[in-house]
């Protein structure tokens, strides 16, 4: 996306943050069904009954015949089963009342759902492209995993940096900064290439409206969110943003999250990490994502805590 539209999008996002939070929340009524009957309601008369027939009622409350009854006939629109399918897979990307074909599903939806399996391999075993990194001038360093299969094997080596991706670290990156840029890979490279662009355009353009200073971001092959806690301790900056591509699904393979901390050092629990997820074209967008991660980073100063303590802090 051109970075002059980029800009524009986030400053009119940013404006729309501060002015929502500076309206009174209104309570929005919610009617869970309706109370009106469905239907048209006509009056029939029984027909006369030949001479001789019997005629039987199962219940006392039965009018006789010959007398006037109500009768509840279908409306011609569609029926309330159709109405209800249709509602709910309006409001979610899952496979929902997608019918079979005797006991397997149908041919399109088996098809379907083999395609989004294999963009979910390719998601995970895919590469960011050396074109973006340079486009984003982001430096790459690496943790201490080898390769995929470790990767996917051993979680714990890719919460910690390689020993010369800490020497490159603290020869080419700001010491102290206010917040600290980081990009990885994590478990979908496809989120990075989809997304990264418009999401660290927009959150450093927020984050320059706002005058906060940050240091010189970088990307992390094969990292994990619990890896910024290393980079705290090493950088020591007061927040650390960490762009990491998500676990793919079967909806989405290109979904980016954005995990926040306040002062990451090693021993930070989970419970003072923040994130925004589903950041993708079918989720949140990645403009206006990046402009909105921008003025939560300004809160997170601002009250000098995240996650849960941020929460309490704020009342």
């Amino acid at each position: 996306m051109d970075e002059q539209l980029i800009q524009t999008i986030t400053k009119l996002v940013v404006e729309k943050l501060q002015t929502s939070e500076n309206e009174t929340k209104q309570e929005v009524p919610v009617t869970l069904y309706s109370r009106e009957a469905k239907g048209v309601l006509t009056e029939t008369s029984e027909e006369h009954k030949a001479a001789g027939e019997v005629t039987f009622h199962q219940t006392a409350d039965q009018k006789p015949p010959g007398k006037k009854r109500q009768r509840l006939e279908p409306s011609p629109e569609r029926t309330q089963e159709e109405e209800l399918v249709t509602d709910l897979q309006a409001k979610t990307p899952a496979r929902i009342a997608v019918g079979r074909a005797g006991s397997r599903p149908k041919t399109n939806t088996w098809l379907q759902f083999r395609l989004d399996h294999a963009a979910a391999v390719d998601a995970v075993y895919g590469e960011v492209p050396d074109e973006l990194m340079n486009k984003l001038d982001l430096f790459q360093v690496s943790t201490r995993v080898k390769d995929k299969e470790e990767y996917i094997r051993r979680p714990d080596l890719g919460r910690k940096l390689s020993d010369e991706g800490k020497e490159l670290i603290k020869k080419r990156c700001q010491s102290s900064p206010a917040v600290q840029i980081v990009v990885s890979n994590g478990l979908s490279a496809k989120a990075i290439e989809e997304n990264a662009e418009d999401v660290y355009l927009s959150l450093v353009q927020s984050l320059n409206n706002g005058k906060v200073e940050t240091g010189t971001s970088f990307y992390v092959d094969k990292g994990r969110v619990a890896l910024m806690d290393e980079i705290g301790e090493i950088l020591q900056p007061d927040v650390v943003i960490l762009l990491i591509g998500e676990r793919p699904g079967l909806v989405s393979a290109e979904s980016l999250s954005a995990y926040l901390c306040y002062k990451p050092r090693i021993g930070t629990i989970e419970a003072d990490r923040m994130v925004v997820s589903n950041i993708h074209k079918g989720g949140i967008p990645p403009v206006e994502a990046g402009a909105y991660l921008g003025t939560l980073i300004q809160k997170i100063l601002k009250y000098e805590a995240s996650g849960v303590s941020l929460v309490k802090r704020e009342g």
